[in-house]
């Protein structure tokens, strides 16, 4: 009956064009579809349905650590539908399921919009590229966009390193070789201290999470290899302080020059439901390290970098708040969603309202952004 059930359940979220099925004790299952949440018509789960779902797809290693430290990780295959990361965790006792689907089809640059340059930047030899956002901000499949380019189109050796590995990548011009952890590799620092050893032109660890995983990133990067990777922080400028801030004070400058030499790119971005309710579309903040900006990470002076952004229009950066203004400016997203993501709520309030007086109705603005009068 479970196993049937979940089916149904991964089958609905795929046709509705569900991004998550959460299922959870007390509520009938749960799709975040174009980013909002939305229960399904079927019964309430009970306790034994979370089990009993639980059960019908999780690995036994998976169920053994959910036992012992209240919590697994895992990805699965849904036929050729695509597939699904998944976290189980428990809560009051009960069991919980998350399940983000990850497409079958990896998107092109231009689907999902990524700044001309970055082609090229896909070319380099050696550097760090970054992706940044909060969780579910799409930094995944920027990624495997990227990555399945530089498959494509250059022959090298592709080595990912993932925890759990979310698209597939099959050999085309280049070698992939997909490391998972916990699987294949206990650990990412564990699996970047081998991956030197076996001639990799090109590594992608899934999350730079700790200092040790940092460290190899950088080294991978300096001694000639090209290294993508995600960090959960928002904007360009606070991506560097947050890698800087995580080591030790008397490694702090040591640092600086390692990521003012190595550091290629910073991809910032966050997704936004667009105005029609259907869909999502990626707002971005982009950064190439030009000479100024390496200067500027040297010498310290991170606080200089936005203005350095907006001067660098001709190589495709931008600041966050620029794209969101030109998305909402162009009917894509609405007001509050552009006023939610900002990082200058005020400002941007302040220019819709020169745009359009009177647009803002009963908002005003607190000290946290935009809000209700009541």
């Amino acid at each position: 009956m479970a196993t049937l059930h979940i089916d149904r359940l991964l089958d609905a979220c795929i046709k509705m064009g569900g991004s998550d099925l959460h299922l959870v004790t007390g509520r009938p299952p749960v799709l975040r579809m174009h980013g909002r949440l939305r229960s399904l018509e079927t019964k309430i789960l009970e306790p034994d349905d979370t089990v009993g779902l639980m059960k019908s797809i999780t690995p036994e290693k998976n169920q053994q650590e959910l036992q012992e430290v209240g919590g697994t990780d895992f990805g699965f295959a849904f036929g050729d539908a695509g597939r699904f990361r998944t976290a189980i965790f428990r809560q009051k006792g009960n069991i919980s399921l998350v399940l983000r689907l990850i497409p079958s089809e990896i998107m092109t640059f231009e689907q999902i919009g990524l700044p001309k340059i970055c082609h090229a930047l896909c070319r380099r030899p050696q550097g760090l590229f970054l992706v940044t956002g909060p969780t579910g901000s799409g930094k995944t499949t920027t990624l495997a966009t990227m990555i399945n380019y530089i498959n494509e189109n250059l022959d090298r050796h592709i080595v990912t390193v993932e925890h759990p590995i979310e698209y597939y990548h099959k050999h085309k011009k280049s070698i992939v070789n997909q490391r998972e952890v916990g699987m294949d590799v206990p650990t990412f620092a564990e699996a970047l201290r081998r991956v030197l050893r076996q001639d990799p032109d090109v590594i992608l660890v899934g999350e730079l999470r700790d200092l040790e995983t940092m460290e190899s990133a950088i080294r991978a990067a300096e001694t000639g290899h090209l290294v993508f990777s995600t960090v959960h922080t928002t904007g360009c400028q606070g991506t560097i302080n947050r890698i800087i801030d995580a080591f030790p004070v008397d490694q702090q400058e040591q640092i600086r020059i390692q990521l003012s030499t190595n550091l290629i790119a910073v991809l910032s971005q966050a997704l936004c439901p667009l105005a029609t309710g259907k869909g999502r579309v990626a707002a971005y903040e982009f950064m190439v390290v030009t000479p100024a900006i390496s200067n500027l990470i040297r010498e310290n002076k991170t606080y200089r970098i936005e203005s350095s952004i907006q001067t660098g229009k001709k190589l495709g950066m931008q600041l966050l708040d620029e794209h969101l203004w030109t998305l909402y400016d162009t009917g894509k997203i609405t007001l509050e969603e552009m006023l939610d993501k900002a990082r200058s709520p005020g400002d941007m309030l302040e220019k819709a309202e020169k745009k359009q007086p009177g647009i803002s109705g009963e908002k005003e603005m607190d000290g946290f952004g935009p809000v209700l009068k009541t």
